[in-house]
């Protein structure tokens, strides 16, 4: 059933970066009833409500994570300074020892790594999403979680990986904070008739569908020398693209493939740090994307690629390359980089009138950053967009909300015990580590 929300409350004289439509940036209140604004301005009334004072903050939309694997929480490491060829050898052989338990203390540990950044919504591509669902409903995060779907003849899963993701539909349909989706890997280990498979089965459940797309040259050409068509090619002209659809990397891409995403308004997931730690050459042509349509979030893959998941960080990473790799400091600005973490992430999942700003009838899914923390010097509303975008340190944000509830506050995790959560994550880490594959510098 959908969580009433707590009883109502006010915080009172805030900085409101609102990302409303006119991305407005004001001294004042706001008042949430239900788990939703109900007041976003001067005065709200405090009759029944408990009172926050907001003084010394600034109140910013949650971020949305458009691409993760949360439950690589252990992996944070395991695999470094590896090509993605040399990552994926590692990380396919450690997954395959997996159990549900271990993916748990992952996912529990990620979900509070996010959720003390201030991120309250993210979107995931992995197994055992029973337990990253368990983690989400536990710890107060919004999880979109896709069941990774791929071949029946690559995969570990148990079963038909099609037939797992549309049992784990059907478990977690309904629920207030876990959406479940349909997940297909990539075009290296799912064929046509997987691919088509897990358009067919989002369309009929109302689903997102969340997949890999062009991430390195290795991959664009063998798929190339395999079928004749770049991957956005041959996906579009299969007739896969559709509404709802969330695309992560996209580096490699064509002219003419970033027309076709466009026109589709694909959503993209945006892995600058993942990307740039891999090396997986060349940029995302995010302004391209953009530019034709596409609909850019920011993500940032797991931990064990990136290696961290503060969307504080990917805005600054994203902005600073993009602007390096075009010779040209006006583009992805500051208030631009702040709407792929906020806004537009949610407009990517279709969430836009739920989530990404401080606007009536939302759900009150925000941060509470603070003003007088070094990082945010000088503290000015004509500042405090560049401050989030290019300076701002995790530490700064001192109290989260997901739909009203404070899931962290005073930079202390409420719904959890971050205590246990680390001694578990370490515990399930050990047989994770000592079962890697020898290579690397890891």
């Amino acid at each position: 059933m959908p969580d009433a929300g707590p009883a109502p409350r006010v915080i009172a004289d805030a900085l409101l970066v609102t990302q409303d439509s006119r991305r407005r940036v004001v001294r004042g209140d706001l008042r949430i009833e239900g788990g939703r604004l109900v007041h976003v301005g001067p005065h709200a009334p405090r009759e029944g409500a408990d009172v926050v004072d907001g003084r010394g903050f600034a109140a910013v939309p949650g971020f949305v994570n458009l691409h993760g694997h949360v439950a690589m929480g252990l992996l944070r490491g395991i695999a470094d300074d590896r090509d993605l060829a040399g990552f994926l050898e590692t990380l396919f052989a450690v997954d395959a020892r997996r159990t549900e338990a271990d993916v748990l203390a992952g996912a529990r540990a990620g979900v509070a790594e996010m959720l003390l950044s201030g991120t309250t919504t993210f979107l995931d591509l992995y197994y055992f999403e029973d337990a990253v669902a368990r983690a989400v409903d536990e710890l107060g995060i919004r999880g979109y979680l896709g069941w990774a779907v791929l071949d029946p003849d690559k995969t570990t899963q148990k079963g038909v990986p099609l037939e797992n993701a549309r049992a784990f539909l059907g478990r977690w349909k309904g629920h207030d904070r876990v959406i479940p989706l349909v997940a297909p890997q990539g075009v290296y280990v799912c064929d046509r008739e997987t691919w088509l498979g897990a358009r067919e089965l989002a369309a009929s459940a109302g689903t997102l569908c969340h997949f890999h797309l062009s991430e390195t040259r290795r991959e664009v050409h063998e798929h190339e020398a395999k079928t004749g068509k770049r991957p956005v090619v041959w996906l579009d002209e299969i007739g896969f693209f559709g509404p709802r659809m969330v695309a992560a990397h996209t580096v490699w891409l064509t002219g003419d493939e970033i027309a076709r995403l466009g026109r589709h308004r694909l959503g993209i997931a945006h892995c600058a740090s993942s990307n740039l730690k891999l090396a997986s050459g060349g940029v995302a042509p995010v302004v391209e994307l953009r530019a034709a349509g596409a609909v850019v979030g920011l993500g940032t893959d797991s931990v064990a690629s990136n290696n961290s998941l503060s969307l504080l960080r990917e805005m600054h990473v994203a902005g600073l390359v993009q602007k390096n790799q075009r010779w040209d400091a006006t583009v992805l600005s500051a208030q631009e980089l702040l709407d792929l973490a906020t806004l537009e992430g949610a407009r990517a999942l279709g969430a836009e009138s739920e989530i990404g700003s401080l606007e009536v009838g939302k759900r009150a899914d925000l941060s509470l950053v603070r003003l007088d923390h070094p990082t945010l010097l000088p503290a000015r509303p004509e500042s405090i967009v560049s401050h989030l975008a290019f300076s701002a340190s995790d530490e700064a944000i001192d109290t989260v909300y997901v739909g009203g509830v404070p899931v962290v506050e005073r930079r202390t995790l409420r719904t959890g015990d971050w205590s246990r959560i680390r001694t578990e994550a370490e515990a399930a880490a050990d047989p994770l580590w000592s079962q890697r594959p020898a290579g690397g510098r890891s």
